[in-house]
């Protein structure tokens, strides 16, 4: 039998384990939050609940294109996946990874203050570099800084070498960085951000961003990214690619490369019209495409189990 006494102090425990929780996820999203709004995702997850994109399918989303991306999302219903309009680190490099989010909002200073008081006591120093620390090999930094450009820099070299060292890749940065001679020294830290200027966030007396999501579903220009995203940057612009839909994004691709292969071989060859090959193909050429994929399975640029899978479900 349990006294009342003690069900009282078991209740105020619970209580304050609760809200004690509560607190220290206000910024980062919780474990079951992620694991609800990601629930498409059938996948392997990090202990947090971001979903984990295999690495065989990170490598090989390096030769998918923006228009192929596009496509898949798009027939998917998700319409709002791809920006442009970035200054570029590195504009000839691919950028792949997965997204971890970070949403800053103009400063307020009862807010602000409230925030990092709590970030303190949880032994925390300056709201930038918070989102950072969560960082691991693969990850892409992807922070909405509401596009702020003069007193809006949160990142610099100093930051952006800690994020290299971390994830062995650059940003996604919807607003200012700082010290772009020193983060273009850093060689492999292809990054898109809005704007360069040599100013610094939150200078005493001038407060003006605030940390107020990490891996909460964020706005980056006129695309909504969730944390593990798969982030596709080439070619000037930035796909956010929902983690399950990466796999059919990837294998979409490899058979777009496959088609478009043996298409301009024929061609080449005379075998084919470029109206019969530009078009729906008939029978007779999907049967042929079938074979030329057997016969030239250990030379093509796929994997060959991919290639296997595919053949397997065709019916020419």
């Amino acid at each position: 039998m349990v006294s009342p006494n003690l069900k009282i102090r078991l209740l105020a425990f619970s209580l304050s384990m609760f809200f004690g929780c509560t607190t220290l996820l206000a910024q980062q999203i919780s474990k079951e939050e992620m694991i609800f709004l990601t629930q498409q995702w059938k996948g392997e997850r990090f202990a947090d609940g971001r979903p984990k994109v295999s690495d065989d399918l990170l490598t090989r989303m390096r030769l998918v294109t923006h228009d192929e991306a596009w496509a898949v999302m798009k027939n998917a219903g998700y319409l709002y996946q791809y920006t442009d309009g970035w200054e570029v680190i590195n504009p000839d490099s691919i950028l792949i990874g997965r997204a971890v989010t970070a949403t800053f909002i103009p400063g307020r200073p009862d807010i602000h203050d409230a925030i990092d008081e709590r970030g303190k006591k949880a032994g925390k120093r300056g709201q930038n570099s918070w989102p950072v620390d969560l960082l691991i090999p693969k990850d892409v930094y992807v922070a909405d800084q509401f596009g702020i450009q003069i007193n809006g820099p949160t990142i610099g070299d100093n930051v952006g070498n800690a994020i290299f060292a971390k994830t062995g890749n650059g940003i996604v940065y919807h607003g200012a960085i700082r010290d772009i001679a020193g983060l273009k020294e850093m060689g492999g830290f292809t990054s898109y951000f809005s704007s360069y200027h040599p100013s610094h966030h939150n200078q005493p007396g001038n407060l003006n961003t605030m940390l107020v999501g990490i891996n909460q579903p964020t706005r980056i220009k006129q695309a909504t990214v969730m944390a593990g995203d798969v982030v596709l940057g080439r070619d000037g612009g930035v796909s956010f690619i929902p983690a399950h839909l990466a796999e059919k994004v990837v294998v979409t691709s490899e058979i777009v490369r496959l088609r478009d292969m043996f298409g301009h071989e024929r061609l080449r060859e005379g075998k084919y019209t470029a109206g019969q090959i530009d078009t729906r193909w008939s029978d007779d050429i999907e049967r042929d495409f079938s074979q030329w994929l057997n016969a030239h399975i250990n030379e093509l640029p796929v994997p060959k189990a991919q290639i296997q899978e595919f053949l397997k479900n065709r019916t020419w």
